[in-house]
């Protein structure tokens, strides 16, 4: 099989065609989050109930899947892995064009989050061939970057096109840009890793039954308990925020609170990446933490518009920060040949993060109020800080990981 050429520079040619494609992904990703729950209730006669399933029924299937992704891009390779899944995924993008009931949504909804789960851990592994080693900490930076400002790209677009069109016309629109990202795909020049003979053999033998080693990565559990804590505290912002700023009547400034986030990621980005290349990860990941926790204690005492894009800041330059830290922590943890199982095995973790923590959220607010609920999840990032002190910091003390 072809084998991968470590890249010399990070801005090289397939490394942009892999930024564009993650961000026109997640941009498609976020906006049909955001505009979903409304197309439910106001087309589809549907309730706020539904709308939320519709949400859970695509991360389940995703969290579902997640496991064996791993298992799937070694077996199929990079290239074929990330043109077949991305191939259905665009079709079924177009495929709410054809919506009818709520029901054909929840189905499509289902069978659209196997997909993405593929999508997403193989994205990972083509990247990285395209990151020289001494640069990882700042190329996974910018690549997780891409993904955060779908966060602002995707909603912006479909809060903006619905206002004077209709939602069929939103989701022909969304769809061909998730179809543009796909191009990207067959632009990037995808290698394979190379595989040993004893690997060669080991693949060419079926084996009697699937082992623990197939689907998860064990050399990432600790980190990826570390991300899912992490993602449970965050789900805080992602699920409730917007309706924390209209309980306080700042729902007009929501927008404008993501843009903040973004913002604050991007600039403090090229410094994060030089500090975690050259002096690891404990160097972002302890101050970052830090960070995050602040901006979930400003928001708890959300008074005015100032205080949320003020939160938003810290938040931006906290979770920004550590999320690409962990992801590239993972990475580096596993040989090339595993890095597709890494990946997998830190997503199904978070991805169960986001979901438990959506749940527990809705519940913890409906019992304390949003304030004390805020306040409990700076408490948790500041326990998962000390976890990750305890589990896996001790690992990198002496030198940054690319260099053991």
């Amino acid at each position: 099989m072809m084998t991968t050429q470590q890249p010399t520079q990070l801005w090289n040619r397939s490394f942009i065609f892999c930024l564009f494609n993650n961000l026109f992904l997640f941009s498609y990703y976020f906006a049909l989050l955001t505009i979903l729950p409304i197309y439910i209730m106001k087309d589809l006669g549907g309730t706020v109930q539904q709308a939320g399933m519709a949400l859970t029924l695509f991360l389940l299937s995703s969290i579902a899947i997640r496991p064996f992704s791993g298992m799937i891009v070694e077996r199929f390779g990079k290239a074929r892995s990330v043109r077949i899944s991305g191939l259905i995924f665009v079709i079924l993008a177009f495929s709410y064009l054809w919506i009818d009931s709520m029901w054909s949504l929840l189905a499509i909804r289902f069978i659209h989050g196997f997909w993405f789960s593929i999508l997403t851990t193989v994205n990972v592994p083509i990247v990285n061939d395209y990151i020289p080693d001494e640069r990882k900490g700042s190329g996974m930076g910018y690549f997780v970057m891409s993904t955060n400002l779908g966060v602002v790209i995707g909603p912006f677009l479909a809060l903006n096109i619905i206002q004077f069109a209709s939602f069929q016309i939103l989701f022909a629109l969304l769809a061909c840009i998730v179809a543009v990202g796909y191009v990207f795909t067959w632009l990037i020049q995808i290698q394979e890793n190379s595989v040993k003979p004893a690997q060669s053999s080991e693949l060419a033998s079926p084996k009697k039954s699937m082992q623990w080693h197939d689907v998860i990565e064990t050399k990432v559990l600790a980190i990826g308990l570390i991300g899912l804590l992490t993602a449970f505290a965050y789900s805080s912002v992602m699920s409730f925020i917007t309706a924390y700023a209209e309980v306080k009547q700042l729902l007009a400034y929501t927008g404008a609170f993501f843009i903040v986030f973004a913002v604050s990621m991007l600039l403090v980005r090229p410094w994060v990446g030089k500090i975690y290349d050259s002096k690891g990860p404990n160097a972002v990941i302890y101050p970052s933490f830090i960070c995050f926790a602040i901006g979930l204690v400003i928001v708890s005492f959300l008074s005015n518009q100032w205080v949320l894009w003020i939160s938003a800041i810290f938040m931006g330059i906290g979770y920004g920060s550590v999320f690409p830290c962990l992801q590239t922590v993972a990475i580096q943890s596993v040989q090339k040949a595993r890095m597709g199982h890494a990946i997998s095995t830190f997503f199904t973790l978070f991805d169960i993060g986001l979901a438990v923590g959506s749940v527990m959220m809705g519940i913890f607010i409906a019992w304390v109020g949003f304030q004390a609920t805020y306040i409990f999840c700076a408490v948790m990032v500041v326990f998962t800080l000390w976890v990750y002190r305890s589990l896996v910091a001790k690992k990198f003390k002496r030198s940054p990981l690319g260099a053991e």
